[in-house]
């Protein structure tokens, strides 16, 4: 049992099965009689819809059925919405719309989804969505952050700065004072550019209806299941949550893109109840960039005050947050505000104070991925703090040294009152200067600038929080042999849950980790269960299964 317990270097359980393509991603599902679904999407980034003729669609070969925002519309499919209230500038309430599913009247965005072709098969669908006519009257647009920022081309008439709301952290008139007793200001811009996730497999959904029991099922690839569920029974089709059921299999990489519901979820359980079987979508990968949610897409003015001992006394930023032309949910703003805990790193920054402008723009929405807002901010500290050593002319690991937290400080409260519990941040950066052999870079540098080559020398203090908060469900099940069914809330994409729980219920048990059985991503057999995110399924997950087990124990004494 100890060559298999917690810390044991093991082999992955589930890799023989994805290695050998056995796995069971979403295209491996297959239902009987489904049809085939191709969502069109609009060639520009601004336009109203004069007309849609989906006559011809609507005749070809196989098709079953041709939707637009009209029938989304007339059946009273709901939206989402963001929970969190913000401001806008003028101190009103926050600006926000949500995607209706298809677009109806105009669209926003190029990829902005506004009609929906069901067909016995794939090609069919197709070649019947290239027969649909639109006429549009192209209209402005905008995409850059900057541009989008000044108001010049408004998203929305009902919001024509184009900002949806704002947000402020810190102590603006303590930062202030710090800036105005410094010997030495810094300021720079930043810019932070949109990205994309591209993980390995596409997006893809299978929707179904059993009109028996009126309940949908959802095949889809997602991070949360059980929150995708929620959200579709509560927002969209406004019906009690065991009426819909989210089964999600193994799913090929995530990176929080996946983390929540899309419009094609809801489009193929409402196409599947609508034509009484089961309607499949799958993401093409020239598609996919245009379908799915983007990320980053930040510009930020920082500003460094230092006093004459080059002590930091204050940091000031500004940031321009492109959140793109729809608000569905908090996911859109979740990156604005949780790069506050880091915004300081791990230096003694006595005042800091940061505004945040959610600017609205022609472009796919933007949401977590890969940090979700901190890595942002520790280039932005980072960046800064290397800046201000060329202008002082000072070297910029000193400049980190005379500044950061020493560990006889924690725990520190941080000037956005975030408590660091531990840290030894100045031991950890020499550890890795030393491993990197820092004294002799110098050395390197020269012999490749002898060969002809650039080589350059980059450092950065990277602080992260140990996972995001909230519960998360574990439950463990016997059968009458022995063995044991794990069943966790938390979603497995490539992290290795199969094997890490499996060591965790193992050790704890002292169970052989054959005889465990792993279960995740089903709504119906997992009760409750937050999704994998944040760094944080080993941590919480993890702990929610040490708990079950000690429960377990307990009972059997």
């Amino acid at each position: 049992m100890t060559k298999f317990g917690i810390g044991q270097p093991v082999k992955r359980y589930e890799d023989p099965r994805l290695l050998t393509g056995k796995g069971r991603f979403i295209n491996d599902v297959n239902l009987a009689g489904q049809a085939q679904a191709v969502v069109v999407r609009s060639p520009h980034a601004h336009a109203r819809i004069v007309s849609i003729d989906t006559s011809s669609a609507r005749a070809a070969p196989g098709v079953l059925a041709v939707y637009t925002g009209e029938d989304v519309a007339t059946d009273g499919l709901g939206t989402m919405a963001p929970t969190v209230q913000r401001k806008r500038p003028d101190g009103g309430p926050m600006f926000a719309r949500s995607h209706p599913g298809l677009a109806l009247g105009w669209v926003r965005y190029v990829g902005d989804p506004f009609a929906l072709v069901v067909a016995e098969t794939l090609m069919q669908a197709k070649d019947a969505a290239e027969l649909i006519e639109v006429s549009y009257d192209d209209l402005p647009s905008v995409t850059d952050t900057a541009q989008a920022a000044r108001g010049e081309t408004a998203v929305w008439e009902e919001c024509p700065d184009n900002i949806s709301n704002v947000f402020e952290a810190g102590d603006a008139a303590a930062t202030a004072a710090a800036f105005a007793k410094a010997t030495h200001v810094v300021t720079r811009r930043y810019v932070i550019s949109r990205v994309y996730a591209h993980f390995m497999e596409p997006r893809g959904v299978i929707g179904s209806y059993d009109p028996g029991d009126e309940r949908y099922t959802l095949y889809a690839d997602v991070q949360y299941p059980h929150r995708v569920r929620n959200a579709l029974a509560n927002r969209i089709f406004k019906i009690p949550e065991n009426k819909i059921r989210v089964i999600a299999g193994d799913v090929g990489g995530g990176f929080g893109t996946k983390g929540w519901q899309y419009p094609e979820h809801r489009l193929m359980l409402w196409a599947a109840r609508k034509l009484g079987r089961p309607v499949k979508w799958s993401c093409e990968r020239s598609e996919a960039i245009l379908a799915d949610e983007h990320a980053r897409d930040n510009i930020s003015e920082a500003e460094l005050a230092l006093d004459a001992d080059n002590r930091i006394l204050g940091l000031r930023v500004r940031t321009l947050a492109n959140v793109g032309a729809y608000v569905s949910s908090d996911r859109n703003l979740l990156a604005t505000f949780t790069n506050v805990s880091t915004l300081v790193g791990v230096y003694d920054i006595p005042a800091a104070h940061v505004h945040v402008s959610c600017v609205m723009s022609n472009s796919n929405g933007t949401a977590p991925y890969r940090g979700a807002g901190r890595p942002e901010a520790i280039y932005v500290i980072e960046r800064l703090l290397d800046d201000a050593a060329r202008e002082l002319g000072i070297d910029c690991l000193a400049l980190r040294r005379r500044n950061i937290i020493p560990a006889d400080a924690m725990p520190y409260r941080n000037a956005f009152g975030r408590t660091y519990d531990c840290g030894q941040f100045g031991e950890n950066m020499d550890r890795v200067l030393g491993l990197a052999d820092h004294d002799g870079f110098a050395a390197r540098q020269q012999d490749a600038r002898a060969r002809g080559k650039l080589r350059g020398l980059g450092f950065a203090n990277a602080i992260e929080r140990a996972a995001s908060p909230g519960l998360e469900f574990a439950e463990i099940r016997f059968n009458p042999s022995g063995g044991a069914t794990i069943l966790m809330g938390s979603k497995n994409q490539g992290q290795g849950h199969e094997t890490i729980f499996r060591q965790i219920a193992a050790e704890r048990l002292g169970i052989d980790p054959s005889d465990i059985q792993y279960i995740d991503g089903d709504t119906d057999r997992v009760a409750f269960g937050i999704g994998t995110n944040g760094s944080r399924s080993t941590v919480i997950g993890g702990s929610a299964l040490w708990q079950a087990a000690g429960k377990i124990i307990e009972k059997g004494k």
